[in-house]
């Protein structure tokens, strides 16, 4: 089997950076489709990899150590995401080949192109609405495929990696990514724009992108309750708004979940939040025009199992709640610790800001936030910034967010270390206390979460 990727016939790509959660997943459905996949990774022999190798290599895929021995003439192409640079030693050895260079974004806009494929876009909630979009074709009996950036957990309680998955009808869901601009590649079938903010770049940016990603669709959904996306043409609009074309009314939000109704019918999802239950609305009203059934889709949302380190819970022992979320931008914080408000009234917040240019560009955005969502109570934590290699102008650090808010009325610090931060948090909690860990991009945060759980 092959994929024609720019007019290339490629029965056998290899991809630099293949346990990213992009590539992996484009990696796994391109293995099951019966393309022959290699890959390498800087992380070869990172515990915190183990995992996404081992499943990796079960599924068909060849691993090799990031140093171009897994690229021979064989090799139809070298598949590389944007964080790739042009020094890796698999990029040199393509070149010495003269095998082609293709990127992350053109492999999966040709697989987005023989499908027909749901791509979901915004600044905010793009993997748990992919998710969400799965699990309910899913479970009106539609076999969808899916690529998306996380891992479900009802794929990861199959033994998979859970960001992927090959089903037997004709359906893609995948998640369409702003950050890197490249989604304006996509042609899918349908749509779904839900919101849109400063993220990692200018928001007028990213309203052309999305506004290209609508004309190059066949159908179209936005958020009428963004304004921002006010001036978006498309076919229909969702949201709690009355000028919404497919109206839903939130029922009852509560601690540990939501429940909305739309034209009668209820739907509870078992994560809480106002955004969650935004999230949902806009799935309910793609997987409609796909022809499922209300009652099929209120039994699929009610089993939804959620995405991996997306609001994800652990009650301990000894009363403290711990959170990890994926939250990377001001939005998604505000989200993530508003949510957890309703589980406690005392906040222990850590940060992980992701990489030095994206934390240039909004750090402005994070003083502001953190001074308008903290209280007297609450705490903050900011873990030194994620650090993914290459080359970066490091002219900034997690203190000077802090020296940024000014005088707060709450207490917040930047530590030097995880060991500092386990020692602040284990100096603040009490049994009535939510921890969040909040960050992105680095694989080892999940293992932190349950470090921190353990304490408890």
């Amino acid at each position: 089997m092959y994929i024609s990727v720019n007019n290339i016939k490629c029965n056998a790509i290899h991809f630099t950076g293949i346990f990213g959660s992009g590539m992996s997943a484009i990696a796994q459905y391109l293995a099951w489709k019966g393309v022959s996949v290699s890959g390498s990774d800087r992380l070869i022999d990172a515990p915190d990899s183990s995992k996404v190798k081992n499943c990796l290599i079960s599924c068909g895929c060849k691993i090799f150590p990031q140093d171009g021995s897994g690229i021979s003439e064989a090799t139809s192409a070298l598949c590389v995401s944007t964080a790739i640079e042009e020094s890796n030693p698999d990029i040199a050895q393509a070149r010495k080949l003269g095998i082609a260079i293709l990127h992350r974004s053109d492999v999966l806009a040709a697989l987005v192109r023989e499908s027909r494929s749901i791509a979901v876009a915004g600044t905010s909630g793009k993997s748990t609405v992919t998710a969400i979009i799965f699990e309910l074709l899913t479970a009106c009996g539609k076999s969808p495929s899916l690529i998306s950036g996380a891992g479900l957990r009802s794929l990861e309680q199959k033994g998979m990696i859970g960001n992927a998955f090959c089903g037997e009808s004709d359906i893609l869901v995948i998640e369409a990514d702003e950050s890197d601009g490249t989604l304006v590649k996509y042609s899918p079938y349908a749509s779904v724009i839900l919101n849109i903010s400063k993220d990692h770049k200018p928001q007028e940016e990213v309203f052309k992108m999305f506004e290209q990603l609508i004309e190059q669709s066949k159908w179209s959904a936005i958020n009428a309750d963004d304004e921002g996306l006010s001036e978006l043409k498309s076919t229909t609009t969702f949201g709690w708004d009355d000028s919404a074309d497919f109206k839903g009314i939130k029922t009852k939000l509560e601690a540990m979940q939501s429940i909305i109704t739309v034209d009668g019918q209820d739907y509870t999802l078992p994560i809480p939040g106002v955004h969650n239950a935004s999230n949902l609305l806009a799935a309910l009203c793609v997987c409609k025009h796909f022809g499922c059934d209300s009652k099929q889709l209120a039994q699929g949302s009610a089993n939804y199992k959620g995405v991996d380190r997306r609001f994800s819970i652990t009650r301990t022992a000894s009363g403290v709640t711990v959170i990890d979320d994926f939250a990377h931008n001001p939005e998604k914080i505000r989200a993530a610790v508003e949510t957890a408000k309703n589980l406690s009234e005392k906040i222990i917040a850590v940060y992980q800001p992701h990489g030095f240019g994206p934390t240039r560009f909004l750090k402005n955005e994070y003083a502001e936030t953190f001074k308008d969502i903290f209280r007297d109570d609450d705490k903050l934590c900011l873990l030194p910034i994620y650090y993914a290699g290459g080359t970066a102008t490091k002219d900034i650090c997690s203190q000077d967010i802090i020296n940024l808010m000014g005088d707060v009325d709450f207490n917040a610090i930047a530590v030097n270390d995880r060991d500092e931060a386990v020692e602040f948090i284990r100096n603040n909690a009490a049994p009535d206390s939510c921890v969040i860990l909040m960050g992105a991009r680095d694989p080892s945060l999940s293992g932190f979460a349950r470090k921190i759980t353990e304490i408890f």
